[in-house]
């Protein structure tokens, strides 16, 4: 049977918490790991994370797009962003995970990682002066112990010739 509390409790309870949000430290990008590079993506930009399901290969289609997984009744292409990113293939198990990056713009895309690595907030990393040719990296920053850190710009990345042009010639 569950614990009974007073309306009076729990108004107090409420009344906390959101005074804790409101004076908590702001979190407001995800970090994980894809072929050896730290990334960080906006929680706007990100969408649900879950352990990849089983994935339906697509034939003709360049190593990086590993094929499409059936969430919940809709299908997501799968794109290993180590493999795009010419680094070693994600092995889709253990603590590897798809991040659904495309719903915000009505594209149904999950990146393949190979880990979570959690909740950051801007103040935790310092802009790095080094420039990146890439246009989906929003920039470059480094942590508190000197990691280089990329902030993914899903929207551009969606939106490259490169990264939309799945198929082999």
């Amino acid at each position: 049977m569950s614990k009974r509390i007073s309306l009076r409790e729990f108004q107090e309870n409420l009344a906390r918490r959101l005074a804790e949000a409101k004076t908590g430290e702001r979190r407001g990008l995800l970090g994980f790991q894809a072929g050896g590079m730290n990334w960080l993506i906006d929680l706007a930009e990100s969408g649900e994370i879950l352990p990849p399901p089983p994935l339906s290969s697509v034939p003709l289609t360049k190593p990086w797009y590993v094929g499409l997984a059936n969430v919940r009744g809709t299908l997501y292409g799968v794109v290993d962003l180590a493999l795009f990113h010419q680094t070693p293939p994600t092995v889709p198990g253990g603590a590897a995970r798809l991040v659904l990056v495309g719903a915000r713009l009505g594209i149904n895309c999950a990146l393949l990682v190979s880990r979570i690595t959690g909740l950051r907030s801007q103040e935790d990393f310092e802009p790095d002066a080094s420039a990146d040719n890439r246009p989906w990296v929003q920039r470059r920053l480094r942590d508190v112990q000197g990691r280089l850190w990329l902030q993914l710009d899903a929207a551009q990345l969606l939106a490259q010739p490169e990264f939309l042009d799945a198929g082999i010639e």
